[in-house]
């Protein structure tokens, strides 16, 4: 009898185990629907924006998001482990390529602009700056080396020689800086170009070096350095701002993209159509970029 009783506390103990195991599963519920976003760390900033109020929005939809480059966003659609690839500049034949290789039809969507914005220590008076000087500052072989050069003072004497500030290689900012200021896929930028992982590395390092210069997305833009104008085609300096990316007039530009594997659906779709709605485009504006268009 005592034996029997054991047996049956033991079945009641398991069937209570199972019983509260069951409910705690279920009290967890399924997770909810999850839209993988990664790519440029230029438009990580209103990425994470654009997740945060989509999020309020619609909270049974969760939007992860992740920098790394452009070149990590695009690698990551091809391969097909993300929903969305933020890229700063537009995908190349030979990676689109690579995508139909894995199955995969990228499609291209515009979600805003960008200014490429020049920044030097908030101390540094330099008036403007020519694309042409660009060159020969970042572009190798260039003779340009001393802020003196420049007709530029600083106050300590010491840090005449111009320090530059570039991005890493899988950068979109870094590809379309090259093509835009140094002339193409086939320019180099000179060796000893600081190379930082991000667009507000960039910034901070620009912040806290005297002598330095460097070119980063308008968005990151802090009061610790100076935007530097730069002369446009009609000979004038101008600075960086949505009127002047909008129509032309400011040099250093170029259009934000987002990709997905196919023509999107269902819920990414729905993501990608408030992201270019005037209520999006408000996002994307007050974290500094350029919307699509002109926004009341």
């Amino acid at each position: 009898m005592g034996s029997r009783t054991k047996d049956q506390d033991h079945v009641k103990t398991l069937l209570v185990v199972s019983l509260t195991a069951c409910v705690t599963f279920a009290a967890c519920g399924p997770s909810k629907p999850e839209l993988q976003n990664v790519g440029s760390d230029t438009m990580l900033e209103v990425a994470g924006a654009w997740a945060e109020a989509y999020g309020k929005l619609h909270p049974e939809i969760s939007v992860s998001v992740q920098g790394g480059g452009s070149g990590t966003g695009i690698k990551n659609i091809i391969d097909g482990d993300c929903d969305i690839a933020n890229s700063s500049r537009a995908m190349k034949p030979r990676e689109i390529a690579d995508a139909k290789v894995h199955g995969i039809t990228p499609v291209q969507h515009m979600v805003g602009y960008d200014g490429i914005a020049i920044f030097v220590h908030k101390d540094n008076p330099l008036p403007s700056i020519t694309v042409e000087q660009l060159k020969e500052l970042f572009g190798d072989g260039g003779k340009l080396t001393k802020w003196s050069e420049l007709g530029v003072t600083l106050a300590d004497p010491g840090a005449d020689k111009v320090v530059l500030a570039s991005r890493q290689n899988n950068s979109g900012t870094y590809e379309y800086f090259r093509e835009a200021v140094l002339g193409g896929e086939t320019a180099g930028f000179k060796p000893e170009c600081n190379n930082l992982n991000g667009s507000k590395d960039v910034v901070d390092f620009c912040a806290q070096t005297k002598s330095a210069i460097g070119y980063s997305g308008l968005a990151y833009a802090t009061n610790q350095v100076r935007t530097v104008p730069v002369v446009g085609k009609g000979g004038k300096p101008v600075m960086p701002a949505v009127d002047s990316v909008l129509d032309g007039s400011y040099p250093i530009s170029r259009p934000l993209f987002m990709y997905t594997k196919g023509e999107p659906e269902g819920q990414v779709k729905e993501y990608l159509d408030w992201i270019k709605s005037d209520a999006g485009q408000k996002v994307l504006e007050g974290k500094g970029y350029v919307p699509l268009r002109k926004l009341n």
